[in-house]
């Protein structure tokens, strides 16, 4: 006798490049015969659920897992203003080939991308419409993409207001409540690198320390501070997120919550993919069987 699939309302939170966790969890919770019935998501988990809805997640998968730092760093499409210091057009004509041209209420499950009017302080919620826009306004981390223009407004990440959009998925009869946090207060031993990847990471680094000193020099106040304005305008952005975030935990007790930690990588570091691949499978792993204890 077949037993029948748990369906499962999944939220994706946002925390940059730790979004490649996002695939792990996902593949894990296909290959345990799971069904996702929808989704919903914030910044990079806009994008993760988005491609996953599409049906092409597998193809994202091998796409990321080949780019390496310099890839990462040459789609920045790099300007230092005060709008944000990522135009956006070079990452995102690269990931169109990933995101359906439908409108979200044509995809075959309910989705949700959560945006933020920033001059209304509003949260917006994107459940039709273009995908492609919904995405592109999700991602839109205050200061470092420039900001979404749609319909006039400008729409910024929506981890601004709501990191963990646990209140923003379509519930069905019987399904379970999962999320994954991608902002997880937990340590992370990160695997052991070869002389290559260090070599890389020093590379990787210094790229980030040149737009430190740029930006720093556009918003200088003639004082010199310990950390680059970008350093801690992320830090700024991880603290508020992490505090929502407990937040929506605490207020919608989700059946199932996905620990990745706030540690495991920077920003951009997207070239270290197939290895936060691994390590959501391992988290996903870990919930269940942490549940199981518990029950």
């Amino acid at each position: 006798m077949n037993r029948q699939k748990q369906n499962v309302a999944l939220v994706l939170s946002g925390g940059g490049a730790r979004g490649m966790a996002h695939i792990g969890v996902i593949e894990k919770m296909l290959e345990k015969n799971l069904e996702i019935t929808s989704v919903a998501g914030t910044s990079i988990g806009a994008l993760v659920g988005g491609v996953y809805a599409s049906g092409n997640l597998n193809a994202f998968r091998e796409w990321v897992k080949t780019q390496s730092r310099m890839d990462v760093i040459r789609l920045m499409d790099v300007v230092i203003s005060r709008n944000g210091f990522i135009r956006g057009e070079k990452v995102f004509k690269e990931l169109s080939q990933f995101i359906s041209d439908k409108n979200i209420e044509d995809l075959p499950i309910p989705y949700a991308a959560i945006a933020v009017d920033i001059k209304k302080h509003q949260e917006i919620v994107f459940t039709k419409g273009k995908l492609k826009d919904a995405i592109r306004a999700s991602v839109s981390v205050p200061t470092v993409f420039k900001p979404k223009l749609f319909n006039g407004v400008e729409l910024v990440d929506g981890g601004v207001l709501n990191p963990l959009p646990l209140d923003r998925v379509m519930r069905s009869d019987g399904d379970q409540l999962w999320a994954v946090d991608l902002n997880a207060d937990i340590p992370y031993k990160q695997p052991k690198q070869n002389k290559e990847q260090e070599n890389v990471n020093e590379n990787y680094r210094n790229a980030l320390d040149f737009i430190n000193e740029k930006w720093s020099k556009y918003f200088k106040s003639g004082k010199q501070k310990s950390s680059g304005f970008f350093d801690i305008i992320t830090m700024s952005v991880y603290a508020m997120q992490m505090k929502l975030t407990e937040i929506a935990i605490e207020k919608h007790q989700p059946d199932l919550l996905v620990k990745i930690s706030k540690t495991a990588c920077d920003l951009f570091e997207f070239h270290r993919s197939e290895e936060l691949i691994n390590y959501g499978k391992k988290q996903l792993e870990k919930a269940l069987l942490d549940k199981m204890k518990e029950s």
